[in-house]
């Protein structure tokens, strides 16, 4: 559905998205997951066409974005971080005015525009300007433009920033919906938001691509996934021995559990290397019962601090460059001169002599 061959983009010196390549599959919710400055909204202004590329191609359905940006752009819907709304318009209003520049038949306009307020819960607030709208509501109407004309393809670039608990479990249950006629592709930081939502993740750090599965293949990568925890009865000595015994077992950590009288084993074995049977008979052989077995499972944090920590950049300047959009609001912000160590050193003694 979406071809994305070796991707470039420079602003000068620096390079925000850094020879990225991969494929979209139909049918399919992805997550495009990186820190901020990662270059995930620069990536997904490139595919849309908002932005050209310093190399590399997009193709959409077979069509170049750039050579071929009407027939690639009937594809996508788009919804930005910020939706882009006439707010002086009522939503029933913008809505024509959507299906107007897409361009859909007029003896199909009517219903789709009921359709699409429908799927997306705008229904009761077609008679009002979008202004007096909750933020939630805004960007239901933004993800209505984006599904209007119903696209193969909706991009969605941190489609719930800034919204209540509630309105975010509203909008995931949106887009989960919309993977039954569409492929989705949802850019976030927000780590438990692609592992609520997507099927596939692709992880990108400092404009590269450093892994791309489902989410629970991406254990796989993390260190530290094949641990197995168990409780065991028995003694400590001969527990030791026997696992240590077992083919496939690297290590074995062994401590007291106290309160049920029995010994809490954590086993480290080598990558995607399933001990269970091998570790369950050769404590039946010592006469060494297992009150509990589990396989430990890495988190989706625990495995993007690994993957984005081991895509290092070569030097300091290049983080800070990748950085450098979301620190300087903080630094703008911040009353206090933070030009140096001197000064952030004073700060904090001042700090320390009010407390």
């Amino acid at each position: 559905m979406i071809e994305v061959n070796n991707l470039v983009k420079r602003y000068g010196d620096h390079t925000a998205v850094d020879h990225l390549s991969f494929t979209v599959e139909k049918g399919k919710i992805y997550g495009f997951l990186g820190p901020n400055g990662a270059g995930k909204s620069t990536t997904m202004n490139m595919i849309t066409g908002y932005i050209a590329s310093t190399e590399g191609t997009v193709r959409i359905d077979g069509h170049d974005i750039l050579e071929e940006p009407e027939e690639a752009k009937k594809c996508i819907g788009y919804l930005p971080e910020q939706p882009p709304l006439y707010f002086d318009m009522t939503v029933l209003e913008y809505m024509k005015f959507v299906a107007d520049l897409k361009k859909i038949p007029k003896n199909k306009k009517a219903n789709m525009i009921e359709e699409v307020m429908d799927m997306v819960k705008i229904s009761d607030m077609r008679n009002r300007l979008i202004k007096n709208l909750s933020k939630g509501y805004r960007q239901r109407v933004g993800l209505a433009e984006a599904i209007m004309g119903y696209p193969e393809v909706i991009i969605l670039d941190e489609p719930t920033v800034g919204l209540d608990p509630k309105q975010i479990i509203e909008i995931r249950t949106l887009i989960k919906n919309l993977k039954k006629k569409h492929t989705v592709i949802l850019s976030s930081h927000i780590l438990s938001e692609v592992s609520a939502v997507c099927d596939y993740v692709l992880i990108i750090s400092h404009g590269k691509l450093v892994a791309s599965d489902t989410p629970e293949n991406l254990g796989k990568l993390a260190e530290g996934s094949n641990t197995l925890e168990m409780l065991i009865k028995g003694e400590k000595t001969q527990i030791q021995n026997a696992l240590e015994s077992v083919e496939g077992i690297n290590s074995v950590k062994l401590e007291k559990d106290e309160k049920q009288n029995l010994w809490s084993a954590t086993v480290s074995t080598e990558e995607q290397n399933d001990v269970r049977e091998k570790v369950f008979y050769k404590m039946a052989e010592i006469n060494c019962p297992i009150y509990e077995m589990k396989s430990k499972k890495v988190s989706l944090e625990e495995i993007f601090l690994e993957l984005t920590a081991a895509d290092k950049p070569i030097s300091e300047k290049s983080v800070e460059a990748d950085l450098a959009a979301s620190e300087e609001k903080g630094a703008s912000e911040d009353s206090a001169s933070t030009g140096s160590e001197e000064t952030a050193k004073s700060q904090k003694n001042d700090e320390g002599g009010e407390k």
